[in-house]
């Protein structure tokens, strides 16, 4: 999804774009556009309504307008208003496949653009020069081609990544997160929950029809059980960890789990080459900010290429040059360090059994509840809207 709407985002500046996927975005085994939901921010919200998309998006999506933080078995919980901060929505909770298709029919109103799928990049080497790349097709034919940057936009685990020589530390949280939909006998009036547990956390979203969307974050040696569970049973299972404020859980959708780990690659650009969204940070689902991040890491570098050009004489800067890039990752680097380590210490804080430790979390999220600023404060970094924003996360289209 990150590299598609990047391709969108550069639409307005006439470059010749090439997308190189493996899996057809209608195949089953498509990662990107399932049955997942992503909440998307209120900066991803502007980037959105700045490449012309929103429309579409929103009409399929649901409005977060109040977030509940709780801690199971403590007397402690926290809450954020959508009112209260002065919007009329935190964020919006749509269905990866919903939103697959938008991008799917913007990408195809794209001019100088070539998808190729399926097809892979098999090798890559990077000179001053250009950027070559050798790829592979569903027949197994190879071709070379060449860009003047070559941007990294294939997951956590980046094949991409490793073939332009830049590493990255990955850290096992020892957890699967199981996804769904679930239907609850109570609507949940546009609020999302985020419910922490002994087990790990819980995260329940609304979407459409009435059903919510949850992301269970289970011990990695229970998954397997867990998903050879029943429905009747799941649902048993699922009710004890989040209790009865919304009533019974009457059906639950089909189930998947994937491992939860911290990535973190060692830096963000190579020559004539660039990392975005997983490929350069990996979060733990815990405060759903993984793909609002990519699309900001997709907003700078549209930014940046856009200036590069809007500086040359002639419109035709090397968008693969060294300064760019350099600007790109001084960017950049702030706004990730910040979530990476605000998620990874969610999870360690919330992962800790110990009294002392649960005492403190209580007392804290009363604070957060009572003391006045800082609910604010939260609620502009969890809308994606603290620091310095690139044009298209401000709303602002693109020259």
């Amino acid at each position: 999804m990150v590299g598609s709407s990047l391709a969108i985002a550069l639409a307005p500046l006439g470059l010749r774009v090439a997308i190189v996927e493996p899996v057809p975005r209608s195949a089953v085994a498509q990662p990107s556009f399932d049955d997942r939901s992503t909440a998307l921010s209120r900066s991803s919200q502007r980037m959105f309504e700045a490449m012309g998309l929103w429309d579409d998006i929103v009409a399929a999506a649901t409005p977060i307008t109040r977030i509940h933080v709780s801690d199971k078995g403590r007397f402690g919980f926290s809450h954020i208003d959508a009112q209260e901060q002065g919007v009329e929505a935190l964020g919006y909770v749509v269905i990866n496949r919903v939103l697959g298709s938008v991008l799917q029919t913007a990408l195809a109103g794209v001019d100088e653009l070539d998808i190729l799928c399926p097809a892979r990049i098999v090798a890559a080497s990077l000179s001053s020069e250009e950027a070559t790349v050798t790829i592979e097709d569903g027949d197994n034919k190879r071709r070379n081609a060449s860009c003047d940057l070559l941007v990294a936009a294939d997951g956590s685990n980046s094949a991409l990544r490793t073939m332009i020589g830049i590493t990255a530390t990955q850290l096992a949280y020892g957890q699967h997160a199981v996804t769904g939909n679930v239907l609850p006998e109570k609507p949940m009036q546009n609020c999302a929950y985020e419910r922490f547990t002994e087990q790990g956390a819980f995260a329940l979203l609304p979407v459409a029809d009435g059903r919510a969307g949850f992301v269970w974050n289970v011990p990695e040696q229970d998954v397997d059980r867990i998903l050879a569970l029943s429905d009747v049973d799941f649902l048993v299972e699922l009710q004890k960890i989040f209790g009865y404020r919304l009533g019974e859980f009457t059906r639950v959708g089909k189930r998947a789990a994937y491992p939860l780990i911290l990535s973190k690659a060692m830096r963000l650009t190579a020559q004539r080459a660039v990392l975005v969204g997983n490929s350069a940070h990996g979060l733990h689902p815990a405060a759903a900010q993984g793909f609002n991040l990519g699309l900001r890491d997709v907003a700078a570098l549209c930014d940046c290429i856009a200036d590069a050009r809007a500086g040359s004489i002639d419109a035709k800067a090397d968008i693969g040059d060294e300064s760019v890039l350099a600007r790109y990752a001084s960017w950049r680097r702030h706004d990730q360090k910040k979530l990476v380590g605000f998620t990874d210490g969610l999870v360690r804080l919330f992962g800790h059994s110990s009294t002392p430790v649960r005492a403190l979390r209580n007392i804290g999220m009363l604070g957060f509840d009572l003391i006045p600023g800082v609910r604010s404060v939260f609620a502009r970094h969890t809308m994606g809207l603290a620091g310095r924003l690139p044009r298209l996360s401000r709303g602002v289209p693109l020259p």
